[in-house]
């Protein structure tokens, strides 16, 4: 994945430098290794040959990365960024995830997360977003980075995987990460969708089904949930003899239920369970949920909405709110919906959620507007600042008591 590309190191680190340069050129990278922001700006601005990836340190001793970064948004579309970041540094690193940057890594990094983060980003930036428009990334929340954490334990390992979660969570998007991040990603994945097939025995076990063309690839079976007693007898069956391929396995949140009521398997269940990668509800993870907005509206707005120029943040903050029960697939209609009918430069909540100007008996009071603008403020000056309100006071101009005050009357003290 990473031979023959062109990456832009940017870190002043000596040993650390040293350490990435010798295995990316291992892996078969071209890299220019710069040690100051300022020389950055100008080779990435006007580069050699197009850049595939820029790694680059949050500190820097002219500056930092965010500036750098920063600069480079101001004029252009910078090459994907990844970012090394300390653990105190994750704050600042999230933030640039949601102004555009790619990914980021903490330090100590394991070499293999790196160059497997590396590897999906150069992939991404070549074949663009996959699936309607989705990245490929979970999230930039703590909860998306544990199912990273999980796709890339379960990429080493050959054993089967259950993908657990509700509608619009990505569990196709994550079977195929795991693929493409595995030995196999040579060979097929095929995917079966047992909520669109009306013969399972045929889709999975019939000539040309999932089964007879996977091969030593991924055989992906989404909503196995939706398996008859006889499919699961035969799938179960099925995976006693020799099998080249690898299963992945995807379903709702109800197994144990119909395990409880005899309609599914417990043994078929525990074999598909060898690795289970539970995806938290997008409702859950009001930051993912922005942070997905952002990246969607980037991808879309040009060709939809050309004449939009941002999101508003009263818009940031109903979507942070919203419950999200279709997951991001909802998330992606509405905001489709919302280019179509947005009327000024700016995308604004009644743009996505017309549902809420259904009658009078809908409408804010000015107080209530008052109330959510100040909210979206206090909000995003706190994300800012990574939760320092001394810092967050100085950035709204009000004393650090007055925000603390306010923040304990819309119920952010826990923000």
């Amino acid at each position: 994945m990473l031979r023959n590309r062109y990456i832009v190191l940017v870190e002043d680190d000596e040993i650390m430098g040293a350490s990435l340069v010798q295995r990316l050129d291992l892996e078969g990278a071209q890299v220019l290794w710069l040690k100051q922001m300022v020389r950055a700006l100008g080779a990435i601005r006007t580069p050699r040959r197009p850049i595939d990836a820029v790694i680059c340190d949050i500190g820097l001793p002219d500056g930092s990365g965010e500036e750098l970064f920063s600069r480079l948004m101001r004029t252009g579309t910078p090459p994907p960024f990844l970012f090394i970041t300390g653990q105190g540094g994750i704050g600042q690193a999230v933030r640039l995830i949601k102004a555009g940057a790619a990914d980021y890594v903490t330090k100590p990094f394991e070499m293999a997360v790196f160059l497997e983060r590396l590897s999906l980003l150069v992939g991404h930036r070549e074949t663009g977003f996959q699936d309607d428009d989705f990245p490929p990334l979970m999230g930039v929340s703590v909860e998306a980075r544990r199912v990273e954490a999980l796709i890339a334990r379960a990429a080493e390992a050959s054993h089967p995987v259950l993908i657990r979660g509700g509608p619009g969570t990505g569990k196709d998007l994550v079977a195929r990460r795991i693929h493409d991040l595995s030995e196999r990603s040579a060979a097929p994945f095929v995917s079966v969708n047992l909520a669109r097939e009306a013969d399972a025995e045929a889709a999975l076990f019939g000539r040309g089904g999932g089964f007879d063309t996977v091969g030593e690839g991924t055989l992906f079976i989404n909503a196995v949930s939706r398996m008859t007693a006889e499919v699961q007898a035969h799938l179960l069956a099925r995976l006693d003899r020799a099998f080249d391929g690898r299963l992945i396995a995807a379903c709702g949140n109800d197994l144990e239920a119909l395990i409880g009521q005899g309609t599914f398997n417990s043994e078929l269940f525990y074999r598909l369970a060898r690795i289970e990668i539970p995806i938290p509800p997008l409702g859950s993870r009001p930051e993912d949920a922005v942070w997905l907005l952002q990246q969607l509206f980037r991808k879309l707005a040009p060709r939809h909405a050309p004449g939009l120029t941002g999101i508003g943040a009263l818009c940031e903050e109903a979507v942070r709110t919203h419950d999200w029960p279709g997951g991001g697939r909802d998330l992606r209609a509405r905001l489709l919906r919302g280019l179509a009918m947005a009327t000024g430069p700016l995308l604004q909540p009644a743009d996505l959620f017309p549902e809420r100007l259904a009658g009078p008996e809908d409408m804010m009071s000015l107080a209530e507007a008052r109330e959510a603008a100040e909210k979206a403020q206090i909000i995003a000056a706190l994300d800012r600042t990574d939760g320092q309100i001394g810092e967050a006071a100085k950035l709204l101009r009000v004393a650090r008591t007055t925000l603390w005050e306010k923040m304990q009357k819309l119920g952010l003290s826990g923000h």
